[in-house]
């Protein structure tokens, strides 16, 4: 549900305002101007829901001058026996933006929302409310979540002729609990013009804002990105629907960044400091994310666990922060250049997986684990990579030493029924890795989904490293040759899950921009060998 509504003291306030008007007029000889709706709030872009948890939940939205977020909830659509809250202040040092964590929400209820912002000024204008709804976490309900990366990517940007992100309007169709954010939600580094051809001389036309117009360098250009996702209807309406959490990735940035990138060539970048751009692109993100804030032991941290209810735990990964240096990735000894978690995300991982209590656990991963991702040759004219493989087939090596340890200890800790979630490639895909098959062969076989993209160019299959015996039983992706296909090819796809309460079953299911299931797979609980093929 997506829909504008007034308060009473708003319409109140219009009333007033209107009978001043007329009076100025009956005794004043210059013309009246009035001033009242030219000073309340803006809420162009709409309300957002986050990091659903037992009993709480994030609510955002953003105001377009200085106001106070208000926030009025109840468990009914007619909103009797609401709660109002004063929420914070939304000042230019957030563009604006704001969130207040819902709490003590009733377990399985659905709660309907409404939002609204008071100016801070002496009139006290308020903005007209939006409202929206979501289910609470339910210990005792069936699971539907939705995962999907990759927005506004490669110049496809919003094509209201084709009506708009279609996608996002076809995940809030299959009405999931929640939503996961796989990385990509805006590319900063992706200029949008007003036209594209596309695949057989096709026009793909742009909504275009000067922001998106060239690469992002300034704070004001990386928020922009987001404001414009946001311009979309069908992301707004989803968004006012289905609470979710999000990654980052490498284009809320600028591609492939890590200690290792070098602008120094790129001439659409006047500014050279990558570390400036990602502080940047840092702070906007976490400003339009609908994330709960972390402790101010470390703020801007993205990676986070999200417990809904008894059937699964979510490990959502920060694959970007803490890597070491994009390199020729074949180091045979752990070092700072081969660290891709680190080493504190992936302690916080190896426990919250072995203290999970949830009958699934699911990492939800930016990039995948046994896809070969290049990023050109680095100086001595070796290939260098992008993400956890390395292309050599062979034993762990370089980022793979990380993620073999981390798949021992799975392992050696018998944790069971853990499946990954990932993005980035932009095709979909179904991944079974077979310790038979496999190099370093010291894990248990596990599944890994993909899906994506969400908005933006379609590419792939990308090959497969052997290091861990990846097995490619499904993938959809553009024909040989092709690349960087449109939206309209209909190569867009997104991920869902289904966890039933009764058998624990798991089922994934991945599914195209219109909401076929192109194909699905049933993992069951608790199996002798979870994981195995069947």
């Amino acid at each position: 549900m997506y829909s504008i509504d007034k308060k009473p003291h708003a319409l109140l306030g219009k009333l007033a305002t209107t009978a001043a008007t007329v009076a100025s007029l009956l005794f004043s000889a210059a013309p009246a101007v009035v001033t009242a709706d030219s000073a309340a709030p803006l809420m162009e872009q709409g309300i957002q829901f986050g990091d659903p948890a037992p009993g709480r939940a994030i609510v955002w939205s953003r105001s377009d001058r200085p106001a106070r977020m208000m926030v009025e909830y109840a468990f009914n659509e007619q909103f009797t026996d609401s709660k109002i809250i004063r929420g914070p202040y939304a000042l230019e040092v957030s563009d604006f933006t704001a969130r207040q964590d819902l709490t003590d929400l009733p377990d399985g209820r659905d709660v309907f929302v409404k939002v609204w912002f008071e100016a801070l000024t002496n009139a006290r204008t308020t903005s007209e409310p939006i409202t929206g709804h979501f289910r609470a976490v339910g210990r005792h309900d069936d699971i539907r979540f939705v995962w999907g990366g990759d927005t506004a990517g490669q110049g496809w940007g919003i094509n209201e002729s084709f009506g708009g992100m279609r996608i996002y309007e076809t995940m809030r169709q299959v009405k999931p609990q929640f939503f996961i954010q796989s990385g990509d939600n805006v590319y900063s580094d992706s200029p949008i013009t007003d036209t594209k051809v596309a695949e057989n001389g096709q026009l793909w036309t742009n909504i275009v804002t000067p922001e998106v117009a060239k690469v992002a360098e300034t704070l004001d250009e990386f928020r922009g990105r987001y404001k414009y996702n946001l311009m979309d209807a069908n992301l707004r309406r989803f968004n006012a629907e289905v609470p979710q959490t999000w990654q980052w990735d490498d284009h809320e940035v600028v591609n492939n960044w890590s200690d290792s990138k070098d602008l120094t060539a790129d001439t659409r970048y006047t500014v050279k400091d990558v570390p400036l751009l990602i502080a940047r692109a840092s702070r906007a993100f976490h400003e339009y994310a609908p994330l709960r804030p972390q402790t101010a032991e470390e703020p801007e941290r993205v990676y986070r666990k999200i417990s809904y209810g008894p059937l699964v735990d979510v490990f959502v990964l920060d694959m970007r922060n803490y890597r070491g240096p994009n390199s020729f990735n074949l180091q045979t000894q752990e070092g700072p250049d081969t660290a891709f978690l680190g080493d504190d995300q992936l302690a916080w991982l190896q426990q919250g997986l072995k203290q999970s209590r949830a009958v699934w656990k699911v990492i939800s991963a930016d990039m995948p684990i046994g896809l070969n991702i290049a990023d050109g040759v680095d100086d001595q004219g070796r290939a260098r990579w992008e993400a956890i493989a390395n292309g050599n087939n062979g034993p762990a090596a370089g980022r793979e030493l990380e993620i073999a340890h981390l798949l021992s200890y799975i392992k050696q800790n018998r944790i069971r029924n853990v499946v990954w979630l990932t993005a980035d490639v932009h095709y979909a895909a179904a991944h079974y890795y077979d310790p038979s098959k496999a190099q370093s062969k010291d894990f248990a076989p596990f599944w890994e989904f993909v899906s994506g993209p969400l908005n933006a160019g379609s590419f792939g299959p990308n090959t497969t490293d052997g290091t861990f015996g990846p097995q490619v039983v499904f993938f959809k992706a553009p024909p040989p040759g092709q690349v960087n296909l449109s939206p309209y090819s209909g190569l867009q796809f997104f991920g869902e899950v289904n966890i039933n309460r009764k058998n624990r079953a798991l089922t994934v299911d991945l599914k195209d921009l219109y909401g076929a299931s192109v194909f699905s797979k049933t993992l069951n609980a608790d199996a002798p060998r979870h994981g195995a093929m069947q």
